[in-house]
C-alpha cells in the first residue's frame, strides 16, 4: 500500500476508514442495546470488522486530525429528530466512506477495493431493512 498513496491520501483513507467504522457502530449499537436485535448487531459487528486495513502504521503516521479544515461541527450535524434521523445519517456516513475507500483502492488493490464495494452494497440492504422497520 505505501507505494501507492501520498501522505494526503493516506490521510483521506484515515479518515473515511474510521467515518465507516464509526458509522456502522452507531446502528450495530442502537440495533444492540435499544432493540435487542442479535441478528442484525452481530451483522453490523461483522461488517465492522471487514472494514480493516492492514497498514495501519502508514495511515497513523500521515494522521493529522488536529489540522482538519473542516473539524469544527457543522450546524447540519447538530440537527437529529429522532432514532431515525440518526440512524439515517450513520448509514449514509458508512456508504460514503466505504465508496471513497472503494475509490481510492483501486488504484493499487482490486480485492481491497471489492471488499469496500461488498461492506456499501451489504450496508444499503441492511439500511433499507432497518429505515424500513422503524417506519
Amino acid at each position: 500500500m505505501t507505494n501507492h498513496f501520498s501522505p494526503e491520501l493516506f490521510r483521506v483513507i484515515d479518515a473515511n476508514l474510521n467515518r465507516l467504522k464509526e458509522g456502522i457502530r452507531v446502528v450495530e449499537d442502537i440495533m444492540r442495546y435499544r432493540d435487542n436485535n442479535k441478528e442484525l448487531s452481530s451483522q453490523l459487528k461483522n461488517l465492522r470488522h471487514l472494514a480493516k486495513i492492514d497498514d495501519i502504521q502508514s495511515l497513523l503516521i500521515h494522521r493529522d486530525s488536529i489540522n482538519d479544515v473542516l473539524r469544527p461541527t457543522m450546524q447540519s450535524e447538530l440537527n437529529r429528530t429522532d432514532i431515525k434521523s440518526i440512524l439515517i445519517a450513520n448509514f449514509k456516513r458508512a456508504e460514503e466512506s466505504s465508496r471513497v475507500l472503494e475509490e481510492l483502492f483501486k488504484l493499487s488493490d482490486a480485492e481491497q477495493s471489492e471488499n469496500f464495494k461488498s461492506i456499501r452494497y451489504t450496508l444499503y440492504n441492511l439500511e433499507k431493512e432497518i429505515i424500513l422497520s422503524e417506519m
